[in-house]
Order: C-alpha cells, then sequence, then structure tokens
C-alpha cells in the first residue's frame, strides 16, 4: 500500500516527495516513524473537525497517538483504507496544506 499513497498525493498538484509528501514546503503525508505508531500507518495533515469525525466514524482506520495529538495530524492503518478512501483523504490534505492550515505539524520532519 506504501507505492499507493505515495503515487497519489505526488499526482497532486505542486506535490514533492524528500522521505515525506510537501506542498510548498510544508508537511502533507508521510509514513509514521515514531514508536508509538502501528506498523504501515501513514501520518496525514488534517483538520480538527474533520479528525475529530474520523475518529468518531471510523476507529478502525484512523487514530491518533500522544506523541502526535495535537499536531493537526492523523494516522491511517493502511491496510484498513480503500485506495479510493486514501486518494480523498490525500486530496483534502492537499487542500489544507496548501493553503497553510490545519496546525503545525512540527514532528522531526526537516
Amino acid at each position: 500500500m506504501e507505492g499507493d499513497w505515495l503515487e497519489a498525493g505526488l499526482a497532486l498538484e505542486g506535490v514533492t516527495f524528500d522521505g515525506v509528501l510537501r506542498v510548498g514546503g510544508r508537511f502533507m503525508a508521510g509514513m509514521a516513524k515514531h514508536r508509538s505508531a502501528e506498523p504501515d500507518s501513514l501520518v496525514v495533515r488534517v483538520g480538527e473537525e474533520e479528525l475529530a469525525a474520523m475518529l468518531a466514524e471510523r476507529g478502525d482506520v484512523y487514530y491518533v497517538t500522544d506523541y502526535y495529538r495535537g499536531h493537526g495530524v492523523v494516522l491511517v492503518r493502511l491496510g484498513m483504507v480503500s485506495e479510493g478512501e486514501l486518494r480523498d483523504l490525500l486530496r483534502d490534505s492537499w487542500r489544507i496544506t496548501r493553503v497553510g492550515g490545519a496546525g503545525v505539524v512540527r514532528l522531526g520532519t526537516r
């Protein structure tokens, strides 16, 4: 599934990859590296309202650990998300990130 998220992200205008997906130099998504995350989890920038809804509606797919809490991101269990859902999630993250919204995300990226 790793190739799927990378390919989907790079298909969006202005997205670059330097170990993580970025838009205008700002973090958009990348594989979770902190030990608190489950294996094969993607970290994706999201808005606070979206985060709350995602966790409430699809806690089997989306989660947050204490390390990632408060950074405007959600963790995605890649094995539990459909290709279409992942594409939609990355598109939403791209929209938020390119206008500089949805939080800070300073989690050791760069």
